[in-house]
C-alpha cells in the first residue's frame, strides 16, 4: 500500500548558491542606485549649497561600511563566476549571465572607482564650515552634476544587469 521512498537530498548546488547571491546582491545594488537617483539626490538637490554638501558628505561617510561593501562590490566577481559556472548552459542563459557580469563590472565597478569615488574624495577633503559661499557654490558645481550623471549610468547598468540575470535564470534549463 505505502512504499517508503528515500527522500532526495535537498542540498543546493554550488552554482545555484552563486546565482542566488549574485541576483540578490545585484538586485539590492539596483534598488540602492534607483532609490538614490529617484529620491535622495533630487531631495537633497533642493537644499542650499552648504546643507547639500554637508548632507552628501555625511551620507558618503556613512555608506562606507562592511555590509554595503559586500553587497555593492561582490557582484563584480560573483557574476563572472556565475557566467563561468553556466557556460555549458543554453546560449541565452550564458550570454545573459556574461553580459550582466561585464555590465556590472564596467557600469558599477569601474564607474564607481574612476568617476564617483574621486568626486566623493574631493568633497570629503573639504572643510565645509570654513569655506566661503563662492567656494561652496564652486564645489557644488564641480561635484553635483557630474556625480549625478555618472550615478545615472550606474543606475541603468545595475538595473540592466539585474534584468539580464533574471532573463538568464528564466531560460536556464
Amino acid at each position: 500500500m505505502f512504499t517508503l521512498v528515500k527522500p532526495t537530498t535537498m542540498e543546493p548546488k554550488f552554482e545555484m548558491i552563486v546565482l542566488f547571491i549574485g541576483i540578490l546582491f545585484t538586485g539590492l545594488t539596483a534598488g540602492l542606485c534607483f532609490t538614490w537617483a529617484n529620491a535622495i539626490t533630487p531631495g537633497i538637490g533642493r537644499l542650499d549649497d552648504l546643507t547639500f554638501l554637508k548632507a552628501f558628505q555625511s551620507m558618503n561617510r556613512a555608506i562606507i561600511n562592511p555590509s554595503f561593501a559586500i553587497v555593492f562590490l561582490s557582484p563584480s566577481l560573483l557574476l563572472f563566476v556565475n557566467a563561468f559556472l553556466f557556460k555549458n548552459s543554453n546560449q541565452i542563459t550564458f550570454i545573459s549571465f556574461l553580459a550582466a557580469a561585464i555590465l556590472f563590472f564596467a557600469g558599477i565597478g569601474l564607474i564607481t572607482a574612476l568617476k564617483n569615488v574621486p568626486l566623493n574624495e574631493i568633497l570629503d577633503k573639504t572643510v565645509l564650515e570654513s569655506a566661503t559661499q563662492v567656494e561652496l557654490a564652486d564645489l557644488r558645481k564641480t561635484f553635483e552634476q557630474p556625480w549625478n550623471r555618472w550615478h545615472a549610468v550606474r543606475t541603468v547598468c545595475s538595473i540592466t544587469s539585474f534584468t539580464l540575470l533574471i532573463i538568464g535564470m528564466i531560460f536556464n534549463k
